[in-house]
């Protein structure tokens, strides 16, 4: 890999930190190692309080200092690189294979011949401390490679040409989280995403120090709250949403009354839209039912996956089934938050 200024880079890799001392110089030495390709990296630091930033210069990274939140930290990060290729990576990951990113960026370049609008991502494999919840695993990382709408997040890597970022008007940067799920759907919605050779190693810490069940439920809580367009409540979350370093047990009920309350305390026709967009996105993710029965019945990889896209997908799309998932959305969560004191 070449970071001489003097020579134009090729791809510009962009990695938002905070606090990410522990994790940050596993993952330099990955791109240092990198073969066939020049490329310069960015560090966009939120603000840490640990070595990042020195970490960060002591490997010849560029290093930014802004406003904290990833989609701030994201754009100005675009906003400095020089290579036509943007490459944004979350600081946890790791790359598997010496000759990964160059052989990542020639698929994409020779995709972008027969459409511009397109970008790519890697699958994931989850690394672990400890053993068990296999099958969750499992699941998570055949979400990684299903290329669904839905299911490409920030930690599975984003590549794509700036010309493209600049036509999907950047990364949102109104919350503080989920500015890589919006350019996702956006992506989905203006073009298409292509999976990238090779994978992903990414951590499982905060699965691990916040509960399987727990960190997943969270997940799902957020995503449905998102999909609702309940961003309001969604700022909140930072004052109870702990950075990943700092995880510890998670407990899910001050989430699920704080939603309860939210919604509660909305117009009665506003009450109806937030449940309405809820039963939707629900329907919408029936699919990994199916999924989580292929990952459990591993002899027949892809039968109920394939049965669902045949049979199901198209009535889960109907206006009544997502009347029924809202119906189910709001009783789980009205029940859930009743649950504690």
């Amino acid at each position: 890999m070449s970071t001489a200024r003097h020579a134009a880079p090729a791809l510009s890799i962009l990695i938002p930190t905070l606090n990410e001392a522990a994790a940050l110089p596993v993952l330099l030495a990955d791109i240092a190692g990198q073969r066939r390709i020049r490329c310069e990296v960015i560090i966009a630091d939120g603000g840490s309080s640990d070595a990042t930033p020195q970490l960060a210069r002591r490997h010849r990274a560029r290093l930014l200092r802004g406003t904290r939140g990833r989609g701030a930290q994201l754009n100005a990060a675009v906003a400095a690189a020089r290579a036509p290729w943007l490459l944004c990576l979350h600081a946890d990951s790791r790359l598997t294979a010496p000759d990964q990113l160059a052989s990542a960026l020639a698929l994409l370049r020779a995709e972008s011949k027969k459409d511009q609008a397109v970008a790519g991502h890697w699958p994931l494999r989850f690394v672990r401390e400890a053993a068990g919840h296999e099958w969750l695993f499992r699941h998570l990382e055949a979400k990684t490679a299903s290329n669904r709408p839905g299911t490409v997040n920030g930690d599975q890597g984003l590549l794509l040409h700036r010309d493209f970022f600049a036509a999907l008007g950047g990364f949102n940067d109104a919350l503080p989280f989920f500015e890589d799920q919006r350019l996702a759907a956006r992506i989905f919605s203006q073009g298409r995403f292509v999976l990238l050779p090779g994978m992903l190693h990414t951590s499982a810490r905060r699965f691990e120090a916040e509960g399987h069940g727990a960190r997943l439920s969270l997940m799902a809580l957020i995503v449905g709250a998102e999909a609702a367009g309940l961003d309001d409540w969604l700022r909140a979350l930072p004052g109870l949403y702990r950075q990943q370093q700092e995880a510890t047990q998670l407990s899910l009920l001050p989430f699920l009354q704080s939603l309860d309350a939210h919604i509660q305390s909305l117009p009665a026709s506003r009450r109806r839209a937030v449940w309405h967009a809820a039963g939707q996105q629900l329907a919408a993710n029936g699919w990994q039912l199916a999924q989580a029965l292929d990952v459990a019945v591993a002899s027949r990889p892809g039968r109920w996956l394939g049965w669902f896209d045949r049979y199901l997908a198209d009535a889960l799309a109907t206006p009544v089934a997502a009347a029924l998932a809202a119906r189910v959305a709001e009783g789980l969560i009205r029940a859930a938050a009743k649950l504690g004191p």
